[in-house]
This record gives C-alpha cells, sequence and structure tokens, in this order.
C-alpha cells in the first residue's frame, strides 16, 4: 500500500504554488540580488517580496526579517550573538530543558566560555511554569530562551507572559517558533518578544531556507561575517529560489491557517479516539489543551515503540526514544515531563498535515491495532 506520511514535525513537502513560483529563480531568473544590473534587480525584488509576505505572517516590519539557512542557524545567531553583544552586561541566559537541541547546544557551548545558563523544569504536560522564569532572573541575565511549541509533544507555552516578564526586566526574549509558524499564529508584538526563529521546512517551504525576527532597535553581532547581506546582518549570497519559496508558503499558510488548523484537530481527533477505543493502555503525553493542533503523542503501555513502527513499515512516525550502540535512551522530553520508562518507550509522535486524508487516518489505525495486537 501507499506509505502514509504522519511526520510533519520532521519535515513537510514542498507546497506545490511554493514550488511553481521558485521554478524561474531555479531556471532564468538566476541572478545575484547584490547585483545593479536587470538580473540582479530581478532577484532582489522577489527577495524583498519574500521579505513582505514572511513580515505578514509574523505581524512584524519587512525591515526586522533576516534571512537565514535555516532553524538552527536562527536559533544559533540568537543564542550566541545575544550572548556575544551583551556580554559587558552580564553572563546569565535562561532557557528550559525541553528546548530543541539548535537551543541546547549552543547552550552548552556556551557554558564552555564561561557563560552561565539556567536550564528550567516542565511539568507533566511539558509547560514552562512563568514563575520558574522570574525566580530565575538574576542581575546578570541577558537573555531568555523557551520555545513556542515542543516539537515533541506540542505543548505551547506561555509566551506571551514569559514575554511581559523580559519586558518588565529588560532581558532579551527570543522564542524558537520552527514548530509553530504557520500552524497557531504568531504575533511578534502580542507575544512580546524581541527574537523568533522560523525553519521554512516546517511549514511547506523548501529545506535549507529560515528566518529570524529581531525587533528594530535591537543590535546583535551577525552570525556570519563578510559582505553586507540582509542590511548586515548575515552576510551570504541570498538563497533566492528558497527565500521565494519561504514566502509563499509564508503567505499560503497566513491565508489557509484556519482552514488547515481544523482539518487538522479534526483528523487528530479521529485518529487518538478510534485508538482509544480499539487498545487498551493508551496515554496522551503532552498538554490536553495547549498544544499544537496537528500533534499526537501517545504512549502504548507494554510495547516498543521502535519495535510497533518497524512492524508497520506503511507509516511514517516518530518515536519518544533513541538507540545508540545497543542502548535505549528515553528522549530528553520526556524524561523532563516525568514520563516513565515503560510508557516513554511505547510513545510514538503522530505529526499531521494539510495533505492527511481521512482515508489514512482510518488505515493507520487498522496498522497499529493490528500489531499492537501481534505484539502482546
Amino acid at each position: 500500500m501507499k506509505p502514509i506520511y504522519l511526520d510533519y514535525n520532521a519535515t513537510t513537502p514542498i507546497d506545490s504554488e511554493a514550488a511553481k513560483e521558485m521554478l524561474p529563480f531555479i531556471n532564468t531568473d538566476f541572478g545575484n540580488p547584490s547585483s545593479s544590473h536587470w538580473f540582479g534587480k530581478v532577484a532582489k525584488e522577489a527577495v524583498e517580496k519574500a521579505r513582505k509576505e514572511v513580515a505578514n505572517l509574523l505581524n512584524c516590519s519587512p525591515s526586522e526579517v533576516v534571512f537565514t539557512s535555516g532553524g538552527s542557524e536562527s536559533n544559533n545567531h540568537a543564542i550566541k550573538e545575544v550572548a556575544y553583544t551583551y556580554h559587558d552586561k552580564g553572563n546569565h541566559i535562561i532557557t528550559s530543558q525541553i528546548e530543541h537541541p539548535a537551543i541546547l547546544n549552543p547552550c552548552r557551548f556556551l557554558e564552555k566560555q564561561g557563560y552561565e545558563i539556567s536550564y528550567l523544569p516542565v511539568d507533566e504536560y511539558g509547560l514552562v511554569n512563568p514563575r520558574d522564569v522570574v525566580d530565575s532572573l538574576r542581575n546578570t541575565t541577558i537573555l531568555i530562551s523557551i520555545m513556542h511549541a515542543n516539537n515533541e509533544v506540542g505543548t505551547i507555552q506561555e509566551i506571551e507572559s514569559i514575554g511581559k516578564i523580559a519586558r518588565e526586566n529588560h532581558v532579551l526574549f527570543h522564542t524558537d517558533a520552527a514548530q509553530s509558524v504557520g500552524k497557531i499564529p504568531t504575533d511578534t508584538k502580542q507575544l512580546n518578544i524581541d527574537l523568533l526563529s522560523v525553519a521554512g521546512h516546517k511549514l511547506y517551504a523548501p529545506k535549507g531556507v529560515g528566518a529570524l525576527y529581531i525587533r528594530d532597535g535591537i543590535n546583535i553581532e551577525p552570525f556570519i561575517h563578510g559582505a553586507g547581506h540582509e542590511g548586515g546582518r548575515r552576510a551570504g549570497t541570498e538563497n533566492v529560489a528558497s527565500i521565494v519559496g519561504l514566502g509563499k508558503s509564508s503567505e499560503i499558510a497566513a491565508k489557509d491557517m484556519s482552514k488547515n488548523t481544523n482539518h487538522v484537530i479534526t483528523l487528530r481527533e479521529r485518529l487518538f479516539k478510534k485508538l482509544l477505543e480499539k487498545i487498551e493502555g493508551v496515554y496522551l503525553n503532552g498538554h490536553p489543551e495547549k498544544r499544537l493542533p496537528n500533534t499526537l503523542n501517545i504512549s502504548f503501555e507494554n510495547i516498543d515503540a521502535y519495535d510497533l513502527l518497524s512492524r508497520t513499515s506503511e507509516i511514517a512516525a516518530s518515536t519518544g526514544s533513541a538507540c545508540h550502540a545497543d542502548t535505549r535512551s528515553l528522549s530528553p522530553v520526556l524524561a523532563a515531563m516525568g514520563i516513565k520508562e515503560k510508557y516513554g518507550f511505547g510513545s510514538i509522535r503522530f505529526s499531521l498535515g494539510k495533505y492527511t486524508s481521512e482515508e489514512e487516518i482510518d488505515s493507520a489505525v487498522d496498522l497499529l491495532v493490528e500489531n499492537i495486537r501481534k505484539m502482546r
């Protein structure tokens, strides 16, 4: 049978409209946006059009959007360059235990250089308590970085409240919004943020392109030094075709967000309800309400998720544990939430998208139920 793709949080296919809009900049309009001749001007206009489309999705000024190679670069840029730029003010950064490695590893890198990092805990739903943010503040705190929505369980953080705390204490606030942009509103003004990371391939744009929102008035060092591209904030000739794709995908996301949200919530609940009806020992991981509309992370009691997915090869999804050299380790996110191993090792993340169909959900349920019963 045709494979069933339920791993949209890992990556998404490129939207057909976005791919179509990219083609001229692959085939004929190949100019360098920094060139002053006709070919360069066409490319430059395309980049600036895309910048406006991304800005519209984020409710910010186009001048506040810097194009990058993706979410990891945007996160590294925000974390490291705030640290270096504001080192004279302090050396303390606040983040959480469930951040993406593109946040945690830059923080660990900075620790080796003498920076101090507070890794805040989360509750059983994966939520950071804003009170913990307040209690962790020091007079040397220069940055707070808390992700908007978790990539594994989908829990949406209280970013607006944390942003208010940051503003009141004159501390810069960054959020990794790779999983939320295009799925739920990411209004930079309402969220009270200073920096926000975007990953193109999470919202039906190509891989290898992203953006970093930097609020006007904030000046941090470029992550890549070189010529004066992106207003002097990110050196390197722009990836025009992919930027065009990101712009078009952002335009579509803004236009279709409500429709897509209703679509994936309906199918997500159908998947969960049918599994609950047909299998015992099914448990939800993450917040039951404050959760991305497309994300369902569930544990199957007394089932090894790796074994289940290997038996159900028709379904593409992700497990909540990692296997290294024949040893098994629980996902740091699930561990931080206090999920016991007997449930955590049976955890699977199903993440749906706008192309997911009801037929695919029903087929996935049948396959999962059949194999879980065999395994038990």
